[in-house]
């Protein structure tokens, strides 16, 4: 995007948050999603009434629409270069018995979707069957269809993608794959400690640190990272791709229920609960490793990822010296 379009797209989130934030938008009546309706599962209600989620969705709204009606910017997923567009077309899971298209987003709870369209589609008996989730089989990606059929679907299915503050969802990323999984630390965390580390070169890759994972996000083009920490636009596309629901992991499970009554799940089918071994980021623990963290190696990744806090009415992180001093 143009510095100018950019600038623009922060100073109107920015200040149609700091209106929520001040309560001036609190007599303003927000933009409903379409279809709302009492719930078989009983979440839809509270969803629904709850006022400064809906101006949240409506701020996000609005800004997609700003941003996406500039004339550079695309209209469909065939105006996309090639390799932008074999991303989200591999992002796009399809439900044909439920005529919906899910662009699942690493790091958002996409497992527990995946694990519903498994459901959906008669491959798992439920969604509390204990197995690890293959991320592949018994999935249907919309990148392998032709493309009458993509068009098809994109055009007549209910689109929907889940959001989340990018620097949680960053340092979810973190201490999921180099805390925990050996294939990552010895393909990324390897190379990343002999680039960035002085006398790394006898690390197994266990030891990255916090900054040294965000420096490799620096020199990484956006288009080429792994799914994992790709900002959630390049992943998803939302001016080529019109979604009409925009969920947050913020209020993950009642927008899932929602969405769920939206594609007229059967009622058994509810949202997985969280996994008791699972470790979720805080917001102490994103304040631990952003205070302690070079405030310039984090001000230098915000363009980065700029358009997931805008378009998606996020607020950027305060590292200022007085709230890291709290």
């Amino acid at each position: 995007l143009p510095s100018m379009l950019m600038f623009g797209v922060i100073l109107a989130s920015s200040g149609l948050l700091l209106m929520i934030e001040k309560g001036i938008l609190a007599e303003v009546k927000p933009l409903q999603p379409a279809g709302r309706e009492p719930s078989r599962r009983g979440h839809v209600e509270e969803a629904a009434g709850d006022l400064e989620d809906e101006v949240l969705r409506d701020v996000r709204n609005r800004t997609i629409r700003a941003v996406c009606g500039q004339r550079a910017m695309p209209r469909s997923v065939w105006e996309l270069p090639a390799g932008q567009r074999r991303t989200v077309l591999r992002h796009l899971l399809v439900s044909d018995k439920y005529r919906f298209l899910y662009c699942y987003v690493p790091k958002v709870a996409c497992s527990n979707w995946k694990r519903i369209l498994k459901v959906l589609d008669g491959a798992l008996e439920s969604v509390d069957v204990k197995l690890k989730m293959d991320h592949k089989s018994d999935l249907v990606f919309l990148g392998d269809m032709k493309p009458d059929e993509i068009s098809y679907r994109l055009k007549n299915y209910y689109k929907f993608l889940f959001v989340r503050n990018p620097m949680e969802r960053l340092l979810s990323a973190y201490r999921n794959k180099f805390g925990e999984i050996k294939e990552y630390q010895q393909k990324y965390g390897v190379e990343i400690v002999r680039r960035y580390r002085k006398n790394g070169g006898n690390s197994a890759g266990d030891d990255v640190t916090f900054s040294e994972f965000l420096r490799y996000l620096l020199d990484e083009e956006a288009e080429r990272m792994n799914e994992h920490w790709m900002p959630i636009y390049n992943l998803c596309q939302p001016c080529a791709v019109r979604y009409d629901f925009i969920g947050s992991y913020e209020r993950l499970n009642a927008d899932a229920n929602y969405v769920l009554e939206r594609v007229q799940s059967p009622s058994f089918v509810r949202f997985p609960e969280r996994q008791s071994w699972y470790k979720p980021v805080t917001a102490e623990t994103l304040h631990y490793y952003l205070c302690n963290t070079q405030r310039r190696l984090i001000k230098e990744l915000l363009p980065k990822y700029i358009l997931d806090f805008s378009l998606f009415a996020y607020p950027l992180p305060n590292i200022t010296s007085e709230f890291c001093r709290q």
